[in-house]
C-alpha cells in the first residue's frame, strides 16, 4: 500500500494544492474507504483462490480478455516507472549528480533486490524503503497550514471547472491503480496466504489504505500552505513540472539543506518501492497470462521468464528517462490514463469477486450492492472528469 503513493501521486497532490488550495483535499479522504474496498477484493481473491489477477482473469474468462487486461497493466507500469525513474533522476540531480550515474545506479538497486529468491526478503526491503514517506508529515507541519483556510476551501467544490475535473480525475487515477490490482493479489498468491490470514490481511490493507491517503494529504496541504500564499503575494501562478520545483517550492519551510534532504528521502522512498511494486506486477501479470512460472520463491535461473520482464520493464524506463530531458511533466497525464481505464480495471475485479470466489465469500446481499454503486460512480467521475477536461 505504501507504493500506492509514488512519485506521479506525489505530483499529482502537489500540483491539487498549488491549483486549487485545499479544495481537493477531502477527496484525498473519501478515497480511503474506495481505495480499502478495491483492495480488498484483491486480499480475498488472492487469499482464497492462490492465484495472480491475470491467471484468474484467464481461467475465468479466457485468454483473449486476459490479454486484454493485460495490455492494459502494461500501459499503467510503464507510466509508473517512467514517473518514478524520473522522481529518482530528479533527486540526483538535485544533488548535482547526472542521470548517467543516478539511473545505473537505481536500476542495479531495483534488480538487486529482486533477486534475492525471497518475497518476505523483497517485500521487508521494499517496506523498510517506502517508510521514507513519512518525511512529507514533517515537511506539511512545518509549512503551518491555517486551519481556518483548510475548512472553509475544503467545502469550496468548483465541479463547473474543467481544470478542476482534470486534477479530480488526475487523483482517482493516483490511488487507483491498476498494478496494485495485480501485484496484490499476485503477492497474496506468492505468499501463500491461507484462509487464516484474512483477518490480518485486512487489517494490513486498510492500515495502507489510511496511511497512504494520508502521506497525498500531507504532500497537497504542504503545497497549498506554501505555494497559495507566496504565489498570492506575487501575483504569479506557480508551476510545478519537475521534482526540483517542488523541492525549492516546499523544503524552505525547513531550511535548504534539512529539507531537501528530508523532502528527497520521501520521493526516492516513493519511488522506489513503487518501482518495485509496478514492475513486479507487469512481471506476474505476464507470467500468470502466458502461463511461464512466476514467483519470488524460485531462483532466477528457474524462472528466466518471470525476472527478465521485471528486469527489462526497470532497465527500459531507465534508458527513456535517461534519454528524454523531463518526464515528471508527463505525471499527471499518467495519472488521467489511470482514470480513464478504470472501468476495465474494476470491472474485471467486481467480476471476479461475483464469478470466481466460493459462494460464500463471493459479493452478496447489501454490501455487493453498495461496492456496485461505489465502484460505478468512481469509474463515472473519473472518466467524466478525464473526458470533460479534454474536450475543453
Amino acid at each position: 500500500m505504501l507504493a500506492d503513493t509514488d512519485v506521479g501521486s506525489i505530483v499529482t497532490a502537489a500540483q491539487s494544492g498549488v491549483q486549487w488550495g485545499y479544495r481537493l483535499l477531502i477527496l484525498q479522504l473519501i478515497l480511503v474507504p474506495i481505495l480499502y474496498v478495491v483492495q480488498e477484493l484483491t486480499v480475498r481473491l488472492g487469499v482464497f483462490t492462490g492465484r495472480g489477477h491475470g491467471e484468474l482473469i484467464r481461467d475465468s474468462f479466457g485468454r483473449a480478455w486476459a490479454w486484454l487486461s493485460v495490455s492494459g497493466l502494461a500501459v499503467a507500469s510503464a507510466g509508473a516507472m517512467l514517473s518514478e525513474l524520473s522522481g529518482v533522476a530528479g533527486i540526483g540531480e538535485l544533488y548535482g549528480i547526472p542521470r548517467a550515474a543516478s539511473l545505473p545506479l537505481a536500476v542495479v538497486t531495483l534488480i538487486a533486490i529482486v533477486l534475492t529468491g525471497s518475497y518476505r526478503r523483497v517485500e521487508r526491503t521494499a517496506i523498510a524503503v517506502g517508510l521514507f514517506e513519512f518525511a512529507f508529515f514533517i515537511v506539511a507541519w512545518a509549512a503551518g497550514p491555517d486551519i481556518g483556510a483548510v475548512v472553509t476551501q475544503s467545502a469550496q467544490i468548483p465541479w463547473h471547472n474543467t481544470d478542476y475535473l482534470y486534477l479530480v480525475a488526475a487523483n482517482i487515477g493516483a490511488v487507483i491503480m491498476p498494478w496494485m490490482i495485480f501485484y496484490q493479489q499476485s503477492a497474496i498468491a506468492d505468499k501463500k496466504l491461507r484462509p487464516e490470514h484474512l483477518t490480518a490481511a485486512r487489517w494490513d490493507t486498510a492500515i495502507g489504505a489510511c496511511v497512504t491517503q494520508l502521506i497525498m494529504a500531507a504532500v497537497l496541504i504542504a503545497a497549498a500552505a506554501t505555494l497559495t500564499n507566496s504565489s498570492a503575494a506575487n501575483g504569479e501562478v506557480p508551476s510545478l513540472e519537475t521534482v526540483g520545483q517542488i523541492s525549492d517550492a516546499l523544503t524552505p519551510v525547513l531550511g535548504e539543506a534539512i529539507g531537501r534532504a528530508v523532502f528527497s528521502a520521501g520521493v526516492l522512498g516513493a519511488g522506489l518501492v513503487a518501482a518495485i511494486v509496478a514492475s513486479l506486477a507487469l512481471a506476474w501479470g505476464l507470467g500468470e497470462v502466458s502461463g511461464h512460472k512466476h514467483s519470488l520463491e524460485l531462483h532466477p535461473l528457474q524462472a528466466r521468464w518471470f525476472y527478465g520482464s521485471y528486469a527489462v520493464c526497470v532497465v527500459a524506463a531507465a534508458l527513456i528517462v535517461g534519454v528524454v530531458p523531463n518526464l515528471v511533466s508527463l505525471n499527471l497525464a499518467v495519472q488521467v490514463m489511470n482514470a480513464l481505464m478504470l472501468p476495465l480495471v474494476l470491472g474485471f475485479l467486481f467480476a471476479l469477486s461475483v464469478r470466481a470466489l466460493p459462494p460464500e465469500l463471493r459479493l452478496r446481499g447489501w454490501y455487493r450492492v453498495v461496492v456496485a454503486i461505489t465502484l460505478t460512480l468512481v469509474c463515472s467521475l473519473a472518466v467524466w472528469g478525464s473526458v470533460a477536461s479534454l474536450l475543453e
